[in-house]
């Protein structure tokens, strides 16, 4: 992998940057590498590196890349972070350690049957659409709590979390309003009712990871910035 320094750069550099913001945050930080825009060869090269969580938002690339990590020996957690149909939930249901973006009830409980059928428990996180686009999926916020209640019943499903996007911009600034929105709402659904293993809040991208740390994500989801071959 001598050819991919630079892939070794970004990581250490997000690493000891998501590290130092973790830190002033006061909370720990997960971070997901989103491999869509690397080749094959930067995917094993960042596994090399020692990334422990890789996203995927096309469901067959999910799949294929699994098979392709596994033969030469990496094991990281795989997320399914794409808007996932309910005809592709059989083909990631053993694959995906973590499925992002459910937003609705007929999702839930397709994952539900297919993790029951599969003889495992799911993990999920609801989405939150915190601007109300209409043009995207996930739970307004003010019925957030009540889906989380019907979802939390189906069974082989574990809910671990919430997660947002925000309206797209290159201003992560823009995003705080929606990001602190989110973050009472996991607050107060995890106060009453709990998630499974303590929480998850997946909020923040390339251009809004810093702001949503501050904001209290416990999780952000970054691509392009791994595959910088300068700066």
């Amino acid at each position: 992998m001598s050819d991919y320094g630079y892939i070794r750069r970004n990581f250490d550099a997000l690493s000891q940057e998501l590290g130092e913001l973790g830190e002033r945050a006061g909370h720990a930080v997960t971070l997901v590498a989103v491999t869509k825009s690397g080749t094959d060869e930067e995917l094993l090269a960042l596994a090399e590196c020692g990334i422990g969580d890789i996203g995927e938002n096309r469901p067959q690339e999910l799949v294929r890349r699994a098979e392709l990590l596994r033969s030469h020996g990496y094991a990281p957690r795989l997320h399914e972070i794409g808007n996932l149909q309910r005809n592709k939930v059989k083909s990631i249901i053993t694959v995906a350690d973590l499925t992002h973006s459910v937003g609705k009830l007929s999702l839930a409980e397709a994952i539900s049957r297919e993790a029951a059928a599969a003889g495992i428990t799911a993990r999920i996180l609801i989405e939150i659409n915190s601007a109300k686009e209409e043009n995207k999926g996930g739970v307004y916020p003010e019925l957030a709590e009540e889906f989380f209640l019907r979802v939390k019943e189906l069974p082989s499903l574990a809910v671990c979390g919430l997660m947002t996007m925000g309206p797209p911009t290159e201003d992560g600034e823009l995003l705080r309003p929606y990001f602190r929105q989110t973050k009472k709402i996991f607050d107060t659904i995890n106060e009453k009712y709990g998630f499974h293993s303590g929480g998850i809040l997946s909020m923040g991208m390339s251009d809004s990871y810093a702001v949503a740390i501050e904001e209290g994500s416990t999780l952000v989801r970054v691509g392009r910035r791994f595959f910088w071959k300068e700066g």
